[in-house]
């Protein structure tokens, strides 16, 4: 793997990063060897990577991956990777949002085989690309992606923490969710005004193993829909049925009927999803 001068680069391309595009790249191969390291990459590995940025990341999983399919939705990046990525025989970058793309569009470029996802995503696609992959039927092995430190404590959290929320079950459902490392934003460029942390998500079918997913799915979401309101007024309106009739449901699974659905576990959800 040659070096290179990631400023030197972006400024020989006339690169300027877009800030309404959260472009923050990390240059330190010891850090971008630790992030590969933490996502267990493996050199039979087929890696699926959301955002190429410059490419710096994308070397080193393609160090130690068979291949590498990195999507970029700026085009203006196209300079700088042909420079970052020259040389790389098992790296294809894709010019396309995945947020856009339908699965079968997908599943033509990256196959129908097994993949590890990795990403350095910013703040307002963390949550829709998560949904996008762990409700999907892609045959993901994990997840792993650098977000704001923020952002990383409510995918972990537990139940009746402020962090807790309706992705944090999302997540609870697909695998094992774990922060690997937290990560200064010094390490940017340019530096982002919070921190960062690396989540991994190793997936675990067994978690809801006969249960109905898109059942599961619909009383989250439901039970989230306005924090503020108790489970009961939230099923009420997400189910469209009496609050009486909700409470029933809720006490005959062993819950009180004032509770807040962000006081229950996902095995207390999967009891309730038994009465809805």
């Amino acid at each position: 793997m040659d070096k290179f001068n990631l400023s030197d680069v972006l400024h020989q391309t006339s690169f300027y990063t877009n800030k309404a595009l959260g472009q923050n790249f990390i240059s330190d191969t010891n850090l971008l060897n630790a992030i590969v390291s933490d996502a267990g990459i493996e050199k039979e590995d087929t890696v699926v990577e959301i955002g190429t940025g410059a490419g710096t990341l994308t070397r080193i999983i393609a160090d130690n991956a068979k291949k590498v399919y990195s999507f970029e939705v700026d085009r203006n990046l196209e300079k700088v990777l042909n420079i970052t990525l020259s040389g790389y025989e098992n790296i294809e970058v894709i010019f396309k949002d995945v947020l856009r793309m339908k699965d079968d569009a997908l599943l033509e470029i990256i196959g129908d085989s097994n993949f590890k996802m990795l990403g350095n995503l910013p703040y307002y696609i963390t949550t829709p690309l998560l949904l996008r992959f762990i409700e999907s039927d892609f045959k993901v092995d994990s997840i792993t992606i650098m977000v704001q430190e923020e952002v990383a404590r409510r995918l972990i959290a537990k139940e009746g923490t402020e962090d807790y929320s309706s992705i944090t079950l999302a997540v609870a459902m697909w695998g094992d969710a774990t922060i690997t490392r937290k990560v200064s934003r010094n390490m940017f460029f340019p530096a982002p005004n919070v921190d960062s942390a690396v989540v991994t998500i190793k997936r675990n079918d067994s978690k809801i193993e006969g249960y109905d997913r898109k059942k599961i799915n619909k009383l989250v979401r439901s039970a989230f829909a306005m924090r503020r309101k108790t489970l009961a007024n939230n099923l009420q309106s997400g189910y469209q049925i009496t609050k009486e009739e909700a409470i029933a449901r809720i006490e005959r699974a062993g819950f009180d009927k004032n509770i807040r659905g962000e006081k229950l576990s996902l095995k207390d959800f999967l009891m309730l999803s038994e009465e809805f």
